[in-house]
């Protein structure tokens, strides 16, 4: 079993807590990413799991067991790192099979490992290459069979994309999923990138000043955020956030509510007044035309800049407040100045607490 529980972990230093208590459970097989801005605890948290870093309370279990106290290497884990860490004159056979130099497994039994690791990684044919004769993407997936070699029981991945181009990147996505697929193996991977984190999970730990916010599958965060961060961190472009009262069901957007309109705030008990934050993805909005008075949510603005994305223009439209973004059809172009109308389903509008920023409904 190769089932990871974090109950109650800190890691403190001196007088500065990294990571409050946390806890936490992955279930074997499990791909779990870590995702927050930088300096929110995720690296650190990882590193706890790897025995890089010592633990200042609370109890990690791997496979059932505390091993709090135990060396990495007692672990049964395997960790690619951010830097790819080969070494540039050894063979690629040879970087693979280094995880296996103080096993006691025969020549035999280490040549096919590393065959085999390399026939699922795609690296059969470069295995007499050196690093200097391979490419960023092949680097990586050196490093990868490196720690795969060994057969760990969990793999523990850091960032180990953030050094590649945007064409590489999606490469390796997808070549890390297919591996999982293939091994079915616990990983947790780290990154602050939300696009990996939504394509690669099973399930998503969002973090914030080394704090947990949520935990969820991807979609699960998208659809039904917890909070303004999450709502915010997932998913791209970020959701719009709109501040407005209710009262008695009905939504109030001060100097904005010439160009917002919401007819019925359904589900939430009838009361006083309430400040709170509106938020719609850009998504979810549909261009209508300016005279639809039928839409129960309506936003108008004018044009400050459109960004086409192909098969999708995203604009961004200025407010009598602020400013929202919005997806357009790609068919048209889109004028500075220019004023759209754009409409939600209510189902899409979600109500958020101003002071708590906790998701109300």
């Amino acid at each position: 079993m190769a089932s990871i529980e974090l109950d109650k972990i800190v890691k403190s230093y001196g007088a500065v807590t990294a990571v409050h208590g946390i806890d936490l459970s992955i279930k074997d097989g499990e791909f779990v990413v870590f995702v927050g801005p930088s300096g929110c605890g995720k690296s650190t948290t990882l590193r706890m799991i790897a025995g890089l870093e010592d633990i200042s309370g609370g109890e990690l279990r791997i496979g059932g067991e505390v091993v709090n106290q135990r060396e990495p290497k007692q672990r049964n884990i395997a960790m690619v790192f951010q830097n790819y860490a080969i070494y540039p004159h050894m063979t690629v056979a040879q970087n693979i099979g280094f995880g296996l130099y103080t096993s006691k497994l025969s020549k035999a039994e280490k040549d096919a490992r590393i065959r085999e690791t390399a026939r699922v990684l795609g690296l059969e044919k470069l295995l007499e290459r050196r690093p200097a004769a391979l490419s960023g993407g092949q680097r990586q997936r050196v490093a990868i069979g490196r720690a795969m070699v060994r057969d760990p029981a969990v793999f523990l991945f850091d960032e180990p994309l953030s050094n590649l181009d945007a064409q590489l990147r999606g490469q390796m996505r997808l070549e890390i999923k297919q591996l999982h697929q293939r091994l079915g193996t616990t990983i947790v991977f780290v990154t602050h990138d939300q696009v990996e984190a939504m394509s690669l999970a099973d399930k998503i730990v969002v973090m914030r000043d080394g704090h947990i916010l949520q935990v969820g599958a991807p979609m699960e965060l998208y659809n039904r955020p917890g909070d303004i961060f999450t709502a915010r961190f997932i998913g791209s472009p970020e959701m719009n956030i709109i501040g407005a009262d209710l009262r008695d069901g009905r939504a109030e957007f001060g100097a904005n509510a010439t160009a917002i309109r919401w007819n019925a705030v359904e589900g939430l008990p009838p009361g006083g007044r309430r400040k709170v934050s509106i938020g719609v993805r850009p998504q979810e909005l549909t261009l209508v035309t300016p005279n639809d008075s039928l839409a129960a949510f309506l936003i108008e603005g004018t044009v400050r800049v459109a960004e086409p994305h192909g098969s999708e223009t995203f604009v961004h439209l200025d407010l009598p407040e602020g400013s929202i973004v919005a997806r357009a059809p790609s068919e048209r172009s889109y004028r500075p100045g220019e004023t759209l109308s754009f409409t939600a389903e209510g189902k899409s509008v979600r109500i958020f607490d101003a002071e708590t920023e906790k998701l109300l409904h």
